[in-house]
């Protein structure tokens, strides 16, 4: 998705702008058809490009990349990891290709939900719509989780039970907030982000050529020895496959972006304008941060290290597990494990709280649709549908699980559940997109000249994603089935929403008497009067400062 092709493309079909914009103190008026959305859409657009772009960063990288994938690189080892990554990153973007072609075309809140009812079947996006709701809704206490973890690294004084609510206090008041409040937290905290992932990058590449306290120049030594691919389970090619796809696994996990860009559509302003660069940009700096990412932690520490295995085994607090710690540990440098520590601990809050507007703006769309009680609708007057939010925090309170349970194992059921529920919204974001392209070849719409953005390789990327996603949705789960390997909770978890999808669809279907609609019977024009309406209305608010100025040049 070449970046010059985006903007030239998305820029030909962005109106001029005729009326003066007029809004309240905060920025969001409540009445103006530049501020508000869609009629019954009651949030507003203050969402600029710069929130887009790192909302998109903030809601994927999480502990995941710095703790969890050491999991992947004892089971496969770093060449394993690698590859799987980068392999899975062509997956990310050929989803994320289909995604900024219809959220472009028609930029309304939880759009993909809604296409999916639009465009495929009524009973399709109410499926859709509610396995989101559940992944996005279950990562919050996964992340809850995580940050209770982290912060024991330093002391096991404060009560697991006293974090969690703070925590969960923390993003209630984040959440309720005006939505530009929301995007300027979580703009800082995945910048926080960011500055991480680079400077690891940087301390790989400096320890590498010798820049460490032992002066070992050590490069690539541990894709020698031990080796740069694992046995897992088996001996032999056999085994060392199996630690590949341990590695795929983990990156179908841990590697997404497009589906929360999308989300903040509905909030964006000039959304036509601003989604493709968003889309473009927060692609390409995961997939720098992810593939980098994999191969820096395989350089760094070999992958039978004694120090991270029993890390994992035990389930060490923090960042104890980190292959970053356990690299600084083994060449004796001191103070930079607590400064890692600290800045995944603000990636995991991050992560958490971009998973708490994803999740309430799913219920949110599902209730403009209809598919969700009409009270999740409502909204405050600065556009915030806190009914949704609230119903999010209450499942936040399953981050009180730990209290009880082993935090590692908590965190293991939370990554089983939401691994598969993720897949399934990459299927269904293929196969909506699949159902797009044909009802615009259907009813003559070209491409080239009726779409603000104009996605590359359609519709074979979308059939590649599609087939690659659907595939991996069943694999996360593979081991419970291999001799010796049997775990009920680990079984329930990975494949519950495999078999729950199918009866939401199958259920609403019935209830409903909905069908799967023709390529010709499709909708492509609703809310597109609203849309275009925005835009002959929209006039660019400048920076109110040179602060936001620099920003926004930066970010924009």
């Amino acid at each position: 998705m070449p970046s010059t092709a985006v903007d030239a493309e998305a820029g030909n079909r962005r109106p001029g702008s005729v009326k003066e914009v007029k809004s309240g103190a905060d920025g969001a008026g409540s009445s103006d058809v530049s501020i508000r959305s869609l009629p019954g859409d009651q949030t507003h657009r203050t969402l600029r490009s710069r929130h887009i772009q790192l909302i998109g960063i903030g809601g994927t990288i999480g502990t995941a990349l710095f703790v969890q994938i050491g999991r992947g690189l004892m089971d496969g080892g770093p060449g394993s990891l690698f590859l799987a990554f980068s392999l899975w990153c062509t997956f990310i973007l050929a989803v994320t290709l289909g995604m900024a072609e219809m959220v472009t075309y028609l930029p309304i809140s939880s759009p993909f939900i809604r296409f999916a009812g639009r465009y495929v079947d009524e009973a399709f996006g109410f499926a859709a719509g509610w396995n989101f709701f559940v992944f996005e809704a279950a990562m919050v206490p996964f992340e809850i989780t995580a940050c209770n973890v982290i912060i024991h690294y330093w002391s096991k004084a404060v009560p697991a039970g006293g974090i969690i609510a703070i925590i969960i206090v923390l993003y209630a008041l984040i959440n309720l907030l005006a939505v530009k409040w929301y995007g300027e937290v979580e703009f800082w905290a995945a910048l926080g982000k960011v500055i991480l992932i680079v400077a690891l990058l940087l301390f790989t590449f400096i320890v590498m050529l010798g820049g460490n306290p032992l002066h070992d120049r050590f490069g690539f030594r541990f894709w020698s020895s031990p080796g740069a691919f694992a046995e897992y389970y088996h001996t032999g090619n056999l085994g060392r496959f199996m630690g590949f796809l341990q590695c795929f696994i983990l990156a179908s996990f841990t590697v997404a972006g497009p589906d929360y860009v999308s989300m903040a559509a509905g909030e964006c302003e000039n959304p036509r304008g601003v989604m493709p660069r968003a889309f473009n940009a927060v692609f390409y700096r995961l997939t720098a941060f992810f593939v980098l990412g994999s191969l820096a932690v395989g350089i760094l520490v070999p992958h039978d290290d004694k120090i991270m295995k029993t890390a994992f085994s035990t389930g060490a607090p923090g960042a104890a597990a980190s292959p970053y710690v356990v690299a600084m540990t083994r060449l004796h440098i001191g103070v930079l494990p607590h400064i890692v520590n600290a800045m995944v601990l603000t990636a995991a809050f991050s992560a958490g709280n971009s998973y708490v507007y994803c999740a309430s703006r799913s219920l949110y769309g599902l209730a403009l649709e209809g598919k969700a009680p009409r009270i999740f609708t409502r909204c405050t007057a600065r556009g915030v549908p806190h009914f949704a939010v609230g119903v999010v925090l209450l499942i936040a309170l399953l981050g009180f699980l730990q209290v009880s349970n082993d935090a590692a194992v908590v965190l293991q059921w939370f990554v089983n559940l939401v691994t598969a529920s993720q897949l399934i919204n990459f299927s269904v974001i293929s196969v909506t997109y699949l159902r797009f392209h044909a009802a615009l070849h259907a009813q003559g719409v070209d491409r080239r000249t009726g779409l603000p953005y104009r996605a590359l390789g359609q519709p074979y990327a979308a059939w590649y994603a599609l087939s690659g996603t659907f595939v991996m949705t069943f694999m996360g789960g593979y081991t419970v089935f291999l001799p010796g390997k049997w775990d009920l909770p680990t079984f329930l978890f990975s494949y519950t929403m495999i078999a729950v999808c199918p009866i939401l669809y199958v259920g609403y279907k019935i209830v409903k008497k909905t069908k799967i609609l023709s390529a010709k019977d499709v909708d492509l024009r609703k809310n597109m009067d609203e849309i275009d309406e925005y835009e002959r209305n929209y006039v660019p608010q400048p920076a109110k400062n040179t602060y936001h100025r620099v920003l926004d040049v930066i970010f924009g």
